[in-house]
């Protein structure tokens, strides 16, 4: 099932093609510790400023909570949920990037570890919050991978942004890398619901039972299309 795509926005915001990789040598960013992961102190001491910047980008979120709250008819944010990786989850994605057990390799190739998750009511809310983000200053844009317009294989559909946002310390500023993923309530739903499905680890799902996924996120995806087209119709008549 194919849907169309009437809704024509996009990140106004020049995307960088250097890599976090490249950009981590700069000496404003997280500094490089080069102590083994099973250093606990080290180790907590990196993930204080993954946290220090997953704050920042959460209290800029709902400061545009609360502006759209009391100033605007309607509010294109519906949810924000913020989290730092577990250091389990770290060594396991390290693991599978088959990466030295190092806190600066790590810092230098594990871009998600500080992570936020924004859910907007409509699809164009998800390019809207975008924008706003990225028009702020202290903001600078990695990496963008759209994958409403170009859904994942397997159905899912998100916007993921990796941002630098610059976060102040008692003696000098550093930019922080936060994951950003972006989706509309339809999109998180599949989302959520396929993550259950498929991380049962007595079950293993048969090509039937995702190509019936798949299906499933392309209904969901014309339903979201469906709403989008219903609330533009109405901003005209306002």
């Amino acid at each position: 099932m194919k849907v169309k795509n009437t809704v024509d926005v996009t990140v106004r915001k020049e995307v960088s093609e250097t890599t976090y990789t490249e950009v981590a040598r700069d000496d404003r960013l997280l500094p490089q510790i080069y102590d083994y992961l099973d250093t606990e102190k080290q180790f907590s001491r990196a993930l204080f400023f993954y946290e220090a910047g997953l704050q920042q980008i959460m209290a800029k979120l709902e400061i545009l909570n609360r502006e759209f709250q009391y100033g605007n008819d309607r509010n294109p944010i519906e949810s924000v949920k913020g989290r730092v990786k577990s250091e389990q989850s770290i060594v396991e994605k390290m693991k599978k990037k088959g990466l030295p057990m190092t806190i600066s390799a790590m810092m230098s190739n594990i871009y998600d570890i500080a992570g936020v998750r924004v859910i907007c009511p409509f699809i164009s809310d998800v390019y809207q919050v975008a924008r706003m983000l990225l028009s702020q200053k202290d903001i600078s844009l990695v990496t963008m991978k759209d994958y409403i317009k170009q859904p994942k294989e397997n159905g899912y559909r998100s916007l993921h942004l990796i941002v630098l946002v610059d976060v102040f310390f008692s003696e000098q500023m550093q930019k922080i890398p936060v994951e950003i993923q972006l989706r509309s309530i339809a999109m998180n739903c599949w989302a959520s619901t396929e993550h259950q499905l498929r991380y049962k680890k007595d079950h293993v799902l048969t090509d039937d039972m995702q190509k019936e996924l798949k299906r499933c996120a392309e209904l969901m995806a014309e339903a979201d299309q469906i709403m989008q087209e219903l609330a533009t119709d109405l901003l005209k008549e306002d």
